[in-house]
């Protein structure tokens, strides 16, 4: 009873959506009639002066079968017309104030969410920008994504709002976020927005991490925060940290000190030699355990090799599931250099360093790049540290692993993966 009192309510008044129900069931009985005539049963003999009068203005004798037939199909294509019409006018009617934006491109909404909610499960593992880039051209194939990302990062806002609130660290949960979205430009640019200028409080702060901040405040709980952001977001797929648990990221040096914290880890003056996490006991979301084993391909990065993609690896439960799954494994090789991370670091190298944190294999795949930046670029990044990645495929193939070698980057202001030839690369493997 309650629901057809709430359906009711679109005979209110104002509701502007009564005049086009009404063409439904007028529509309805032109098709009726229509398949009547065209079924030969002898409908205008009932309608005596309707046929009287079609004769007489007309000069059409509707009482003839000979006359049934196109009668008969124009009745019922003027019918689904007036029905296309009622229909078609109620969603505009409903959308102009529900999303006004969405209103002359729904039929194209819904063609793109359909198709991708069909593409491929693939479940992503890494952090940083990497990650997000790729995301970006992942999302135009399947909404079927999952983003598993690290909370180690303990720099810049992401790092004072862990000190200062206990919350994880939400930075790199955030760029995968915008880079699935599915909003307006606007939302995106705001979630990214980071307030510079000042000297107060918020002075380095990203809209996007204070609001997921907010959001764990409000609900309580950090995985709830990022799942009610994705609403807001419409992102396509969904991201989750590769766990809840407060963690910490350590290194042993080549010289057998230890480097606290991922930004020490980043500054530290030797080679990284391990990595691992403290407390080390810290498990994963179910959820991601869940996404790993009914994956139709498993992504490795790109990004950050020790403090982005290994400590994803290092949460008891997510290498064991990944190699347990039957899914195409894939590892993204970096394209250029992190100083004081990977310095001097070749494809070979990237390979090398996930696979001794982990004692099983993990990927049968390697994506590298072979495109060599502009020069204007490489001088830019030496400045800064930083080299191109040679492509040692050799190497990568005594290794036991499967190359696959190509033209990755997209060379704009800075050197990164192109999002679209990456993601066309992983799809042609799945």
């Amino acid at each position: 009873m309650k629901s057809v009192w709430s359906s009711l309510k679109w005979l209110y008044p104002g509701m502007r959506v009564k005049r086009w129900l009404l063409l439904v069931p007028v529509g309805a009985f032109g098709i009726v009639v229509g398949v009547m005539l065209l079924a030969n049963i002898r409908v205008f003999e009932y309608l005596d002066n309707a046929s009287r009068y079609a004769f007489l203005r007309f000069g059409i004798h509707l009482d003839q079968p000979a006359t049934y037939i196109p009668i008969g199909a124009g009745l019922v294509l003027v019918g689904l017309v007036l029905i296309f019409v009622a229909l078609r006018q109620v969603v505009r009617s409903i959308l102009s104030v529900v999303n006004p934006s969405a209103r002359d491109k729904l039929a194209d909404v819904i063609f793109q969410r359909r198709y991708l909610s069909q593409g491929q499960r693939i479940v992503v593992i890494g952090g940083g920008t990497g990650l997000s880039t790729m995301l970006r051209g992942l999302k135009q194939h399947t909404s079927n994504i999952v983003a598993i990302v690290t909370v180690t990062d303990d720099g810049g806002s992401s790092g004072t709002l862990h000190r200062e609130l206990g919350m994880l660290p939400p930075g790199d949960i955030r760029n995968c976020l915008v880079a699935l979205a599915d909003e307006e430009p606007l939302m995106t640019e705001l979630f990214q927005h980071r307030f510079n200028g000042g000297t107060g409080s918020l002075q380095g702060h990203s809209f996007g991490n204070l609001l997921i901040a907010a959001m764990t405040n409000i609900t309580g709980d950090f995985e709830r925060a990022v799942k009610e952001t994705s609403k807001i977001l419409a992102i396509r797929g969904r991201v989750l940290p590769s766990t809840i648990d407060n963690v910490t990221l350590h290194a042993e040096l080549e010289d057998g000190t230890l480097a606290d914290g991922e930004t020490n880890i980043a500054k530290a003056p030797q080679r990284i030699r391990h990595i691992f996490l403290l407390p080390a006991d810290v498990r994963p979301l179910d959820e991601a355990l869940q996404a790993v084993r009914y994956a139709s391909a498993i992504v490795i990065g790109p990004g950050s090799v020790y403090t982005s993609i290994i400590p994803n690896l290092l949460v008891k439960g997510i290498p064991e599931a990944i190699a347990a799954s039957d899914a195409t494994k894939i590892f993204v090789c970096n394209v250029m250099t992190q100083p004081g991370e990977t310095d001097g670091f070749t494809a070979s190298d990237h390979v090398r360093a996930v696979a001794s944190h982990a004692d099983r294999r993990l990927f049968n795949y390697v994506l590298v790049n072979r495109q060599i930046p502009k020069l204007e670029l490489l001088e830019k990044y030496r400045e800064q540290g930083a080299e191109f990645v040679l492509p040692d495929i050799d190497k990568i193939r005594e290794a036991g692993f499967r190359v696959v070698i190509g033209d990755f980057i997209n060379q704009t202001e800075v050197v990164r993966h192109d999002p679209q030839s990456l993601a066309d690369a992983i799809l042609r493997l799945i």
